[in-house]
Formats: C-alpha cells, sequence, structure tokens
C-alpha cells in the first residue's frame, strides 16, 4: 500500500517506517496520522515482520508534533485526539519490538510517538518535550500517562506544567530514552539493537 506522507522499507525481518513531512519538520496532519496507523498495523499482519523501526526524514527532526493549521481546520480538537490516540495504541499494541529512531526535535505528539515505541535511540542533538501548556491545553494523546511510567511522576509533572524541553543527555539520564549517539553512528547503532533482538527466540520478543 502506498503512503503520501509516510516511507515504508522493509529489509528482511525489519520494517523501517519513516515519516516523510521535513518541510513542516516532520509534524503531522490528519492524513500522516492516518497512515501512520495503517502501516503499523499493516506490519502487525505481516508475519515475516518481527522489529519495527520509526524515524523521520532528515537530521533535524524525528516528528515535531501535530500541524497545528491542518488540525483547527477540523473543527474538533478531541477527535483528533482520539484519531492519535489510536495511533499509539496500535503501535504499543504490536506484537513486535518498535525502536523509535529519534534523528532529531521530537516535541508534543511526537514526544508521545517516541515513548509508545519499546525502545528509544537518540541523537545528541535531539531534544524532548511536551510544550502543548505553552498554548494553553494538555497533552492530549497519553503523553500525561506514558511519561511519568518512564521518568517518574516528578520529573513528568516539570515537563508537563513548564512545557520547557530536555537535551538528548538529560532524557537518557531521566530513562526516557535507551541510548544517546552521535548523530553519524544513529544507524549503526539501531541496526546492532535490531540485531541482538533477531538473534532471540521468535517468541520470546513477541510483546
Amino acid at each position: 500500500m502506498g503512503y503520501e506522507h509516510i516511507l515504508v522499507q522493509k529489509d528482511g525481518a525489519v520494517a523501517r517506517l519513516t515519516i516523510n513531512r521535513p518541510e513542516a519538520r516532520n509534524s503531522l496532519n490528519k492524513l500522516a496520522w492516518h497512515e501512520l496507523r495503517m502501516a503499523v498495523e499493516e506490519l502487525g499482519r505481516d508475519d515475516g515482520v518481527r522489529v519495527v523501526v520509526i524515524t523521520g526524514t532528515g537530521d533535524k527532526a524525528f516528528c515535531a508534533g501535530n500541524d497545528i493549521a491542518g488540525f483547527l481546520e477540523t473543527g474538533s480538537w478531541d477527535i483528533m485526539n482520539r484519531n492519535i490516540q489510536q495511533t499509539f495504541n496500535a503501535i504499543e499494541d504490536l506484537p513486535k519490538p518498535v525502536i523509535a529512531a529519534v534523528n532529531g526535535v521530537a516535541l508534543g505528539g511526537g514526544c508521545e510517538l517516541a515513548m509508545a515505541c519499546d525502545l528509544r535511540i537518540a541523537v545528541g542533538h535531539a531534544v524532548f518535550g511536551q510544550p502543548e501548556v505553552k498554548i494553553g491545553i494538555l497533552p492530549g494523546a497519553g503523553g500525561t500517562q506514558r511519561l511519568p511510567q518512564l521518568i517518574g511522576v516528578t520529573r513528568a509533572k516539570e515537563m508537563i506544567l513548564t512545557g520547557e524541553p530536555v537535551t538528548a543527555a538529560e532524557a537518557e539520564r531521566f530513562g526516557l530514552v535507551n541510548q544517546v549517539v552521535p548523530a553519524a553512528e544513529l544507524g549503526e547503532a539501531v541496526r546492532e539493537t535490531v540485531e541482538k533482538i533477531l538473534a532471540r527466540a521468535p517468541l520470546a520478543v513477541r510483546l
């Protein structure tokens, strides 16, 4: 199946989903969120795929969150949040390990997207944050639930209530990411982790 904003590449047992909206810092509009969910569900039905990697095009942004202008045109923020939550639930429910290769900014829905994955490997210049409070809303697609689970209630409240971002190094120290590597080494770091997973018994790493 072809998509407008999501690139799907398969290499043996590994599938790579790339958000392809570099002109918008890989922010996701209504169609892109829908396509991401469809791609994840499609891979869930593919018995040949054992590991999924999610990343963004370029070296500046993993995903800058929601395309706000596009969402305002829908007329219902609550409905769109439910659609986004369905995408994240599809990622969490995927019975295959999902790795976020965070190649840059991961803010708002982009941070929530990374948190919905099982593992997160980030470049040194990546930035994580939930800045929704700065426009008068709260993280509406799981951030208030997933963030405390990953980094603890105190740190999560600080990020959510202030809206201030954290660096990749801070995110690793907090437990938000598993590993931080130089940008040139991101692909190799992800490959090494994928190979370790693929070397294990298939049933043992089904989630």
